[in-house]
């Protein structure tokens, strides 16, 4: 199903990403379009394959390089410690891994989980001090039980099929008192922004992405994507029912990132 290209779906339709209505359907949106509940977890692998190389090459040119801003808004509500152990679940290549390894130091410990082997390879040239890349699952992740104390996950949930498992895994994994951080995409607040937000990711990022990396239908994807999201209090509410508390929620740039920050 294609939508025009200024359109947010609605909060029923919004909510066809949470897992009651994957199950039940057995399917799982891609962007604007279903797929088989079964099949989301390859098409995002074989999304990340194709622009692994050109990732944050790409990141930085599309956001003007406001994204490494946020990240590290992100990273300052976990409040980390020296010593601590710190998880970024679909972390991708490593940015927010980074920034929490420079924190801990030494003798802490920071990982990148992320299912994508060509996302971690190209993290692992980076050579980032502290930083550790496992290969996993995001809905089933291979750690025991309150094993670190703080988790980020940084424009990943998306691309989880069931997301309230995604959740529910960085709940059991997170220490009690722990600190949990979800930076994603949003809806910008203003009228006049959003349309110009919506022309530039609708025109200018798959022209852009198909010229860098070769895949323009990569790029449309994204953006789409974001659209069919749930909104920060929908977010909130699903937060709260996993069981996190002191849930804030922090937008950035007129709404187009939103943090979400709560506590084990």
């Amino acid at each position: 199903m294609i939508l025009n290209m200024n359109k947010w779906y609605n909060r029923k339709k919004r909510l066809e990403q949470l897992e009651k209505h994957v199950s039940v359907t057995r399917t799982a949106r891609f962007g604007f379009n279903f797929c088989a509940e079964s099949d989301k977890i390859h098409r995002v692998n074989r999304h990340f394959d194709t622009i692994a190389t050109r990732y944050d090459l790409m990141n930085t040119i599309l956001s003007a390089g406001i994204h490494y801003a946020w990240k590290r808004k992100a990273i300052e509500t976990l409040m980390i410690k020296p010593k601590h152990r710190v998880l970024d679940v679909c972390g991708g290549t490593g940015d927010m891994a980074g920034l929490s390894a420079s924190i801990t130091g030494e003798k802490g410990l920071s990982v990148v989980y992320d299912i994508n082997r060509k996302m971690i390879r190209q993290g692992e040239k980076k050579s980032l001090k502290g930083v550790t890349f496992v290969q996993g699952d995001a809905e089933c992740l291979s750690f025991p039980d309150d094993s670190f104390d703080s988790i980020s996950i940084g424009f990943g949930i998306r691309n989880v099929t069931h997301l309230e498992t995604g959740f529910k895994e960085i709940f059991r994994v997170l220490k009690k008192g722990g600190t949990m951080c979800c930076l994603e995409f949003s809806k910008p607040d203003n009228t006049i922004f959003r349309y110009l937000y919506d022309l530039y990711s609708f025109k200018v990022m798959p022209l852009i992405g198909g010229l860098i990396t070769g895949s323009k239908e990569a790029y449309t994807a994204f953006p789409e994507s974001i659209r069919a999201f749930p909104l920060p209090g929908e977010l909130s509410l699903i937060l709260q029912k996993i069981g996190f508390k002191e849930i804030k929620i922090k937008k950035l740039t007129n709404g187009i990132a939103v943090i979400h920050s709560g506590r084990k």
